[in-house]
């Protein structure tokens, strides 16, 4: 139980500070969407680019089974790297967006 705990907390510091940095275009924001009940963590990039809405999905993580899953990752460098720093092993972490045949390709867990 220890061990989730710390895993949510590492996740929220790692996504928060992507809530803090500005777009370059548009009237964007960056929400974060934090479900520690459900071990859903999702920052939503919403608002408007000149008469074009935006509603978006930037980066899903969920914990499943005590690993995270990184479900989406629309990162310019990419959030397990982060998370790896953070303290997070490489075993622990899963890269949904793969299918199952490629994940153990990567270096990362299979499941």
């Amino acid at each position: 139980m220890e061990r989730l705990a710390q895993y949510r907390q590492i996740i929220q510091d790692v996504l928060t500070p992507y809530t803090q940095i500005p777009y370059s275009h548009g009237d964007l924001t960056c929400k974060p969407v934090f479900d520690e009940t459900h071990d859903s963590y999702i920052l939503i990039t919403l608002g408007w680019d000149r008469k074009t809405r935006v509603h978006g999905c930037l980066i899903h993580l969920d914990i499943i089974d005590g690993k995270i899953w990184v479900q989406r990752d629309e990162t310019e460098d990419g959030v397990t790297d982060e998370l790896v720093k953070a303290g997070i092993p490489k075993d622990q972490i899963v890269l949904g967006f793969h299918p199952a045949n490629v994940r153990p390709h990567t270096g990362y867990a299979t499941v």
